[in-house]
């Protein structure tokens, strides 16, 4: 059980709620606190014109809403804006943004009734997901479109996914004796003005994009095995005098990876002690840049993920409402929390820093395939008949079309503002769309790293060089064999490739 409200959740406990399902409880101290705000705002908003309890929304704000209209008011919000197209996320996604909304709320200034509260986490502990589609927020006045999704089913229409079938939620409500939330005031603004659906979204992408560089490390010590480079390239020495931290962490994993390993080769015992003769060396000085270069490749990838990581956890920290209600002030502040700026520019780094990533595998795939390159493969791995057999040719393709792709999709969303709502937002973060692009760009690095690792895998079966592997490398091997086997004949690729895909978000290292 994880308690909301009590403290600022950390990515840990959104792991375990959202991709877990680990069950939700409300802080009586927190419900308290909301229950006073509540109060609060009742009392202040008599005889005053507040943005989004007795006047319309957005460019319509000049128009005054009669006392006897406020809840039509904030149902007619609701049911207007469920105007989402394209496919629905899928019910880890929407767990996200139930969270994340559920979370901010519990802060305590958005004045809402207790109902919402009680209901959120009703949802999230007997998977209730509501219906929600990719399109539809400009990340500006919060994820508008996205959560009225969520919005209409605490208000008991719409449809949602129970028990894996979809359902219509009043059917669901029925069996369940459940009731829709309760609105007073201002609930349907509160739930649809927010950044939850960006920063939900966010978060899984930061996980998954923290397990991709652990991937991507550990594929770049089993391809330095692979190939019997030099350790010093990783050597802690080299690394110290850079003084970033991204590279100095990922060149210690790389020397906590490939301790003991007997594929490993030291520099001294080849060039510094025993001279060769010839006048052209037969073996390289220097391994190629997408094997030798990976601390200073990955570790800014690393630092741009933590980074991110901070700026997202501080989001789903934050009330993002407008107008904020403060008990401590006894105002109503209107302003601009809503804004997706912050999310929207992480997402966009994050974006391009796992296309990076992408890039560093699809080379070093490139390069255990090219048997000019590393001198020690057949041609595309093949452990079959040359020519007859093609080995992993095929495979190569779709993990240079995705890796293109993702080059594609990195163009940042964040500059990229398109004025809307007769012009009252005017500049807008893209919040959403960059992080869905980046959920895109991670999902397609799973399947270059799927692919890249399928070889690692091949080229260590036919090297027989599995027993001289690392302790932590001959680990991995193994436990990935289980669901990413050598390719030792020419058969279709599809389906092991998306078995692959779906295992590795979820290895657990």
């Amino acid at each position: 059980m994880v308690i909301l409200g009590n403290k600022p959740i950390d990515l840990n406990d959104f792991e375990k709620i959202v991709l877990h399902k680990e069950p939700v409880e409300i802080d009586p101290q927190a419900l308290s606190r909301c229950n006073e705000n509540h109060e609060f705002l009742k009392n202040f908003s008599d005889k005053k014109i507040i943005y989004g309890i007795n006047t319309g929304f957005g460019p319509m704000a000049q128009y005054r809403i009669e006392d006897s209209q406020k809840t039509d008011l904030q149902l007619n919000l609701i049911r207007s804006h469920c105007t989402g197209s394209g496919t629905l996320l899928p019910d880890s996604v929407v767990r996200s943004i139930l969270l994340s909304r559920l979370n901010t709320l519990l802060l305590g200034f958005s004045g809402i009734h207790e109902s919402v509260f009680h209901l959120l986490a009703y949802f999230l502990n007997n998977n209730i997901h509501p219906h929600i589609y990719e399109h539809g927020s400009v990340g500006a006045s919060g994820d508008l479109v996205q959560l009225a999704q969520v919005a209409l089913n605490l208000i008991g229409e719409g449809r949602c996914q129970y028990n894996n079938e979809t359902k219509r939620v009043s059917d669901v409500f029925d069996k369940l004796h459940l009731a829709p939330i309760k609105i007073v005031a201002r609930e349907g603004l509160a739930i649809i003005n927010g950044t939850a659906g960006m920063t939900g979204i966010g978060l899984i992408n930061i996980i998954r994009a923290k397990q991709l560089t652990k991937l991507g490390i550990m594929a770049t010590c089993l391809i330095n095995e692979v190939v019997n480079s030099f350790d010093d390239h990783f050597a802690q020495p080299l690394n110290e005098v850079k003084k970033h931290y991204g590279q100095k962490i990922v060149a210690s994993y790389m020397r906590e990876f490939l301790t003991d390993s007997k594929c490993i080769r030291k520099r001294d015992n080849i060039y510094y002690n025993n001279i060769p003769h010839e006048y052209i060396l037969s073996d390289k000085v220097q391994e190629y840049y997408s094997l030798r270069c990976v601390p200073q490749i990955l570790g800014p990838v690393w630092d741009t993920i933590e980074y991110a990581n901070n700026i997202l956890i501080n989001e789903i920290n934050s009330v993002n409402d407008n107008p904020i209600i403060s008990t401590e002030h006894q105002y109503v502040f209107h302003g601009g929390n809503f804004h997706g700026d912050y999310v929207s520019l992480e997402m966009d780094k994050v974006k391009i820093a796992i296309t990076r990533l992408s890039m560093l595998m699809e080379r070093q795939l490139n390069f255990l395939l090219n048997d000019h390159l590393n001198q020690k493969l057949p041609p595309f791995v093949n452990l079959g008949k040359l020519g007859f057999n093609f080995g992993l040719q095929g495979a190569q393709f779709t993990a240079t079309s995705t890796t293109a792709e993702n080059q594609t999709l990195s163009f940042p969303m964040y500059v990229h503002s398109i004025s809307c709502n007769k012009d009252n937002q005017d500049i807008v973060s893209m919040g959403s769309n960059a992080a869905m692009m980046t959920r895109k760009v991670i999902d397609n690095t799973f399947e270059v790293m799927a692919i890249h690792l399928m070889t690692i895998i091949t080229a260590i079966e036919y090297l027989n060089i599995k027993d001289n592997l690392a302790p932590a490398t001959q680990t991995f091997y193994k436990g990935i064999l289980e669901f990413i086997p050598p390719v030792t004949d020419d058969r279709p690729l599809s389906d092991v490739i998306n078995h692959a895909t779906r295992h590795l978000k979820d290895y657990n290292f």
